[in-house]
């Protein structure tokens, strides 16, 4: 890592950003020429051997309050949540969002790339292109081969050091209580880009040799050392605008150092030069930021905050897109393998769970938690209880897309979501994400100087119909399978919606265990269902995908970005994160954040007549 004191005032590519699309760019173009000279600037730490990033379980720290490794994010309060705000998490340290998530391995589907290329017209980017390259990130460690996994990346995929009862649970539950999705085996892989509607356990990215977290740093950066002297990282740094020359070329860009990790640094803004290209990777709320407070935005924009406009982009931090969660939390038996007492910063359990990780690589600290789930699409018999509004998205676009479920449904061994509210018990928690919401929001800037400046923030979150039937939906069903589960001992009554105490839908707030398997599913009265669209507005939150706010299309269509990653209107200027995704995802969007990185460093290469990057 190198100090503000010994960075170069000129370089050849200069990244913006050290998150995971930003590191494998650099770790790619550095181990292909070591003689590039490359400066990324992150604004967050270092992470290198913290056990808060590679020991998987301890993944939550980062969200507590005060964490220094997330950058928080509150939007205007909304009519559509009930009035409150909600607020996103980003990752701020050196690898960025896939040091400090969960690790869910999740793919999206191979029509989802193909949009990218046919709908929004990117020559390149449809799955047929990315395929390989999600290969060649990853070793899938659960079986050998297979047409769209890897086998020889450097960072790994497995089923982690621990599979809980609950997992199980879920599991015999669900395929039980859904026979017609359940013709698969358990064993199935839902993430090879085609397979959906099926209950199946959740690979993790985790090493299931070492037990640790496999993000970008650690196995593309930190490596490179000692061999690569050119690579320099600068972290605790904020990036401010970047410089241009009268040709509307990028020559660079100006920085601040971030007063959280250089209290006692000095404050004046400083200019670094990029002789070849410079890349914007802070990601979906930091990009768009950059570029506005570079002139290039919206006039309307720019124009509030008092910035002189160099290139009307009214693209810039428009398309937010994001992943609605809500999480359904339920007591669990006294004998249940959860994290509950790991969550609560139990020293006992977290000395424990050290010391077994420590000899063996397994036990709680390589786990994150969620073993099981479904990439789920209704039946027809189904897709009446999801409202007309839904059925309206459903036959433009889910119809003929039969490979894009609707929602993601599984399991997580812990009160999730509600960490600081339940009595210390042990839970576990239903979870269900929309795969392709409706809503799009936007971020901005509100200051023309200021980064740490609070932005403005619309998530457009529950806006639509369309994006609340299925989660109530989501509610329903998961509830018929936890209360099957044998684990299964109540339902929290103050994280669930406020239910007719005297009708079929109560809360059961104690149970002695589960419910009968074949028990008549719960009949929701109209006073039910307000009150469960109230609970989906009040508890809906950011699943932490946000994407699309400088979007990869056509500059008539609202685009910032051309296919090769170009910012529009200007010369040796590129994003190379997931702000470029102009849709969707159906998947934890880590994997697509490495593949847009994987891209870029191709892109890259083969414009800088670099060899080795393939």
């Amino acid at each position: 890592m190198a100090t503000p004191a010994k960075i170069k005032e000129e370089y050849d590519i200069i990244i913006a950003g050290g998150g995971a699309a930003g590191c494998i760019v650099a770790g790619r173009l550095a181990a292909a020429d070591p003689n590039l000279r490359i400066l990324v600037l992150e604004a967050g730490p270092t992470t290198y051997n913290d056990p808060a990033h590679t020991q998987p379980m301890r993944y939550p720290t980062h969200l507590s309050p005060g964490s220094r490794t997330m950058r928080v994010h509150t939007s205007r309060p909304s009519a559509a949540l009930g009035g409150r705000t909600t607020t996103v998490q980003c990752g701020q340290c050196l690898g960025g969002g896939g040091s400090v998530n969960s690790m869910m391995y999740t793919r999206a589907s191979a029509s989802d790339y193909d949009d990218w290329e046919t709908e929004y017209h990117n020559p390149g980017w449809g799955s047929s292109d990315l395929i390989p390259l999600l290969k060649k990130t990853e070793t899938y460690q659960v079986t050998a081969g297979g047409p769209t996994h890897g086998t020889n990346g450097p960072l790994k995929v497995s089923e982690g050091g621990l599979f809980t009862d609950l997992g199980q649970q879920f599991l015999d539950v669900s395929r039980a209580l859904d026979p017609d999705r359940a013709l698969a085996p358990s064993d199935t892989d839902t993430n090879d880009l085609s397979t959906i509607n099926v209950y199946t356990r959740w690979r993790k990215w985790i090493n299931a040799e070492t037990g640790n977290r496999s993000d970008v740093p650690h196995h593309m950066i930190y490596p490179l050392k000692e061999t690569r002297p050119n690579l320099h990282i600068l972290t605790g740094v904020h990036v401010q605008h970047v410089t241009f020359d009268s040709e509307s070329c990028a020559t660079g860009v100006a920085f601040t150092l971030n007063p959280l990790f250089h209290p006692d640094g000095p404050k004046e803004t400083r200019t670094v030069r990029g002789t070849k290209l410079v890349v914007l990777s802070a990601g979906s709320f930091g990009t768009p930021g950059i570029l506005e407070r570079s002139g290039i935005g919206s006039k309307g924009v720019l124009e509030r905050v008092g910035m002189k406009q160099r290139v009307d982009l009214p693209g810039v931090g428009e398309n937010y897109q994001d992943h609605n969660v809500m999480f359904f939390p339920y007591v669990a038996a006294d004998e249940a393998q959860t994290f509950d007492a790991i969550f609560r910063c139990d020293e006992g359990a977290i000395d424990a769970a050290t010391a077994e990780f420590a000899k063996t690589k397994k036990g709680p600290l390589a786990s994150n938690g969620v073993d099981a789930g479904i990439k789920w699409r209704p039946e027809p018999s189904e897709l009446a209880e999801l409202g007309p509004e839904f059925k309206e998205v459903w036959d433009s676009y889910f119809a003929n897309a039969p490979e894009k479920p609707v929602l993601w449904i599984g399991v997580v061994s812990t009160l999730s979501g509600y960490a600081s509210l339940g009595p210390s018990r042990k839970y576990f928690t239903l979870a269900a994400f929309t795969e392709y919401p409706v809503a799009r929001g936007h971020v901005h800037i509100t200051d023309g100087e200021d980064v740490s400046a609070p932005i403005d923030f619309v998530p457009g979150y529950l806006e639509s119909m369309a994006d609340v039937k299925p989660l109530m939906w989501g509610y329903k069903f998961t509830r018929e399978i936890a209360r099957r589960m044998p684990h299964f001992r109540g339902e929290p009554p103050t994280m669930h919606p406020a239910f007719n105490p005297g009708g079929t839908a109560a809360i059961v707030e104690r149970a002695e265990g589960p419910i009968a398997f074949d028990a008549a599913p719960i009949v929701y009265s109209e006073e039910d269902e307000r009150a469960l669209e109230t609970y989906v507005r009040a508890t809906v939150n950011t699943a932490w995908h946000a994407l699309g706010t400088c979007a990869m299309k056509p500059l008539e269509q609202g685009g910032v970005v051309d296919s090769h990653l170009n910012v529009y209107g200007l010369k040796r200027l590129k994003v190379a994160d997931l702000s470029v995704g102009p849709g969707n995802v159906a998947a934890n969007t880590y994997s697509t954040a490495l593949v847009i990185g994987e891209k870029a460093a191709v892109i890259i290469a083969e414009e800088l007549g670099i060899t080795g990057v393939v």
